[in-house]
């Protein structure tokens, strides 16, 4: 049935036909304009720089609100020992800002309260150390990364 005789037949019928006629032209064109936003925003994330390289230990640098230098890590039984330097702001949960990214976990510091572990980020310098139980991990690379709010830094190491 023609919309001449859709009209003839029912007048508020043929004006139905018009409007959804509209409604897909009007949602084809919001199609169009989503696949163009996110041809937009595939192009910024392929222009943006994709990582950092990483610290050395031993290089100061400030990632947030934070002044940090890595001293040295050792292994001490089933933990890794971090010594740093730490500064910049009062934050008493500043210390789990810190991961420890091996080749099959990423690994929260030991929390627990011990003689010279790092229990706070404070504004004066203190060195301290950071422990993390690596006894469940079976990779042998080790990234250490500080993240703070949209800032990164990273110490490889092994």
């Amino acid at each position: 049935m023609g919309r001449l005789a859709l009209a003839a037949a029912d007048p508020a019928l043929a004006s139905l036909a018009m409007k959804t006629r509209t409604l897909l032209l009007l949602s084809v064109g919001t199609a169009l304009m989503i696949l163009l936003a996110g041809g937009a925003l595939l192009f910024q994330l392929s222009s943006q720089k994709t990582t950092s390289p990483p610290l050395s230990i031993g290089q100061a640098t400030t990632v947030g609100d934070v002044d940090v230098t890595i001293i040295k890590s050792n292994v001490v039984g089933e933990r890794l020992v971090v010594s740093v330097n730490l500064s910049g702001v009062d934050d008493i949960d500043g210390i789990e800002s810190f991961r420890l990214v091996t080749g099959d976990r990423r690994l929260d510091p030991i929390a627990a309260p011990a003689p010279g572990r790092c229990a706070a980020i404070t504004v004066a310098v203190q060195e301290c150390v950071i422990d993390f139980d690596i006894s469940a991990s079976q990779g042998t690379s080790r990234v250490l990364v500080l993240r703070r709010g949209e800032n990164q830094a990273t110490w490889r190491l092994s």
